[in-house]
């Protein structure tokens, strides 16, 4: 369609091709196809040029009139996108990112934006970084993978920086068994029920491995879950449950009747990692939520 218009207004395939920067002979291919699909001739080829016909002259009317709505269509959205602020994160599931996360919306001004947070495993955080347009990624693993981990994400082109390390502590109710114990040891753990996340992921390691150095053998009931608000309401309403996590804030604490011990015999150390592709320059908002994530870590880690 577009074609044709231009063909119309230049009166030649030659020029037309010139200002399209197609060839000629495609361009009088296209053209043809055109008139065949809609049945009609649309231009008399003669020694003249290109000379519309009366349905030619018809059909370039309805033409213009659609490639003007479409370009209104196309700047209208290219207007609103190039103004519209973006922000896009894929995270682990944890308390101090998520309270970074809540603080960091409330420095939003009332710009158009669209913001993407995602809670899910170091795996699809590094595809989303690759495949999906995802501009920042935190990954978390253990100490004893961080050569692997380095040595992948330098292969993929992705830049990295440590933003803490911990070791996770214990989360159980109030009125747990243990919940007055000054000292717990792996030991104190047998026989309750251990809530876990149902997706740790260590690339090119099979996810039975990865979970049977995560979730010990001692442990003979769990309760594997994907949305980390279900956590807290099991916590709380069964007392006979625990959890391994960073810490959690003591509103979150309180809300839902919680407490943190420390484990003993729990020497593991894990790692949180910002990622992000090799080259990319931190927009205005990126800059407010690491700025966000670093009063996180003082406050809570």
């Amino acid at each position: 369609m577009k074609y044709a218009v231009e063909v119309a207004k230049s009166g030649s395939l030659n020029k037309a091709s010139e200002v399209l920067l197609i060839a000629q002979p495609n361009l009088s291919r296209s053209i043809k196809e055109l008139e065949y699909d809609l049945g009609i001739v649309i231009f008399d080829r003669t020694s003249r040029g290109m000379i519309l016909t009366p349905e030619g002259e018809e059909f370039i009317n309805f033409a213009k009139g659609i490639l003007s709505q479409i370009d209104q269509v196309e700047k209208y959205y290219k207007d609103n996108s190039a103004r519209k602020q973006k922000f896009s994160i894929s995270v682990p599931r944890a308390c101090y990112i998520s309270e970074a996360f809540a603080e960091f919306s409330k420095s939003l001004t009332k710009e158009p934006a669209e913001i993407f947070y995602k809670e899910t495993n170091s795996q699809r955080t590094i595809r989303n970084i690759l495949e999906n347009n995802y501009n920042l990624g935190i990954i978390r693993y253990a100490e004893n993978y961080d050569k692997y981990f380095k040595d992948m994400l330098e292969e993929k082109d992705i830049g990295y920086e440590m933003v803490t390390e911990f070791r996770y502590h214990l989360l159980m109710s109030t009125e747990s068994p243990l919940a007055q114990k000054d000292h717990i040891t792996f030991e104190n753990l047998k026989g309750l029920i251990e809530i876990a996340h149902a997706d740790p992921y260590v690339p090119s390691m099979s996810l039975s491995k990865v979970m049977k150095e995560e979730l010990p053998d001692n442990i003979d009931r769990r309760i594997f879950i994907y949305e980390r608000g279900s956590q807290f309401d099991l916590l709380s309403k069964n007392p006979e449950t625990f959890m391994w996590v960073s810490l959690v804030p003591d509103s979150v604490l309180e809300r839902y009747q919680l407490t943190e011990k420390v484990c003993v015999d729990n020497t593991k150390i894990y790692k949180d990692v910002l990622v992000y592709r090799n080259g990319y320059k931190l927009s205005m908002l990126d800059k407010q939520f690491i700025t966000a994530l670093c009063e996180a870590k003082r406050k809570y880690l």
